[in-house]
């Protein structure tokens, strides 16, 4: 009879565990999947200045919330887990930018004189480790 008991106690023990592991997984998942939704609804969507200076300011944001390192340039870096990074391809001078410098230079210059123009996401790469978006590329594409 105490065999009985100390083996079911062991398969509940054990069935406790796989659904702990599970719920841990899709809770983690579920998380990821709400932090990219964010983000991924630009890809390969036009918007205008304004709303890529919001997409900027989001990211600025998490980066913070995350605790995200800085470089000597004060250039987030790649964390391997939950950093963002976007560039921003401007065809007026075929340069990319880095979010870092129009959020310094002062977001409000950056809608002011280009809150009327076009962008698109291009690109979008993900954390190896999280799946959560770690870079965003967006092209100037009207002057």
């Amino acid at each position: 009879m105490k065999k009985i008991a100390i083996f079911l106690a062991i398969i509940i023990i054990i069935i406790s565990g796989i659904s702990y592991i599970y719920l841990n997984y899709r809770a983690s998942y579920n998380k990821s999947k709400k932090a990219n939704l964010e983000f991924e609804q630009y890809l390969n969507v036009e918007v205008m200045g304004t709303d890529l200076a919001s997409v900027i300011n989001r990211a600025i944001d998490n980066n913070i919330r995350n605790n995200t390192e800085k470089d000597n340039k004060g250039i987030y870096q790649n964390n391997h887990s939950n950093s963002i990074n976007i560039e921003i391809k401007m065809i007026d001078d075929d340069n990319i930018y880095k979010m870092e410098k129009i959020y310094n230079g002062g977001i409000q210059y950056f809608v002011r004189y280009y809150g009327d123009i076009k962008f698109k996401c291009t690109k979008i790469e993900y954390h190896q480790e999280t799946n959560k978006v770690k870079y965003m590329l967006f092209e100037q594409i009207t002057q």
